[in-house]
C-alpha cells in the first residue's frame, strides 16, 4: 500500500497553494458491519464528485465483508499504522490522516465501534483517528446493526454522545436485514450518504471541478 502523502513542512495547512487546494479530502472509515459490503459502491460514487480525493481507514473485522482489490483508493488498516512508525522521528499515521482529511465519513459504524467512540476508546487505527479528530471539521457517522442491537437503550445514549461531540448522524433505515430480521438498523443508502457529502461541499463553498 502506498504511503500517505505528507504536507510540505514549510507550507501551513491553511495557506496551501492553489494546487494543494484542488482536492477536498474525504477520509472514509469502515467497520465490521455487514453493510461494509457496500464499501466499493460508496467509494465509486464518492469518486464521481469532482474535486474529491478519498482514502479509506478500515478495521480488521470490516475486511471480512469486502474485497480490497475492488477498492481503487489507498486503504489503511492497523498494520500500516505500526509499519509506518519505526522511531521517534517517524510520522504517526492516525495523526497524519486527521491532518490530511477535510471530512470524515464512518460508514458503516457498527455497534462495537459506536460504543468505543462514545466512551473514548481508541484501540485501532480508525478509533485513534476519531479520538484525535479536529472538531472544527465535519464528521458524519452512519450507524448499522441488527434491529435488536439498535433498540437496546445503550445505543441511543451512544448516538447522543457522538452528537454531543459535534458529529453528525446519517440515520439508519428500516428494511429486511441480511440476518432475516426486518426493522430499523440498516445503514443509510449509499446515495443518501453521497448527497450529504455534496451538501457539506456546498455549505463550505468548495469549488466544483470538471
Amino acid at each position: 500500500m502506498e504511503p500517505i502523502s505528507l504536507p510540505e513542512p514549510d507550507i501551513p495547512a491553511g495557506n496551501s497553494s492553489s494546487v494543494a487546494q484542488e482536492k477536498f479530502h474525504v477520509l472514509l472509515g469502515v467497520t465490521g458491519s455487514v453493510a461494509a459490503l457496500k464499501l466499493p459502491l460508496l467509494v465509486a460514487e464518492l469518486l464521481k464528485i469532482p474535486g474529491l480525493e478519498v482514502k479509506v481507514v478500515t478495521t480488521e473485522r470490516a475486511k471480512h465483508f469486502y474485497n480490497a482489490q475492488e477498492i481503487p483508493v489507498t486503504l489503511y488498516g492497523d498494520e500500516e499504522e505500526w509499519q509506518l512508525w519505526k522511531g521517534r522521528s517517524d510520522p504517526v499515521l492516525h495523526i497524519e490522516l486527521r491532518r490530511w482529511a477535510d471530512l470524515m465519513v464512518v460508514a458503516p459504524l457498527d455497534a462495537n465501534t459506536l460504543a468505543k467512540v462514545a466512551n473514548g476508546i481508541c484501540d485501532n487505527l480508525l478509533t485513534c483517528v476519531i479520538r484525535a479528530w479536529d472538531l472544527s471539521k465535519p464528521l458524519l457517522f452512519c450507524p448499522a446493526m441488527n434491529t435488536a442491537m439498535w433498540e437496546h437503550p445503550i445505543t441511543a445514549r451512544h448516538v447522543e454522545q457522538l452528537k454531543a461531540f459535534g458529529y453528525m448522524e446519517i440515520p439508519c433505515v428500516v428494511k429486511k436485514l441480511v440476518c432475516g430480521d426486518e426493522g430499523r438498523g440498516a445503514m443509510a443508502e449509499v446515495w443518501t450518504i453521497v448527497e450529504r457529502v455534496k451538501r457539506i461541499l456546498e455549505e463550505r463553498d468548495v469549488p466544483r471541478q470538471s
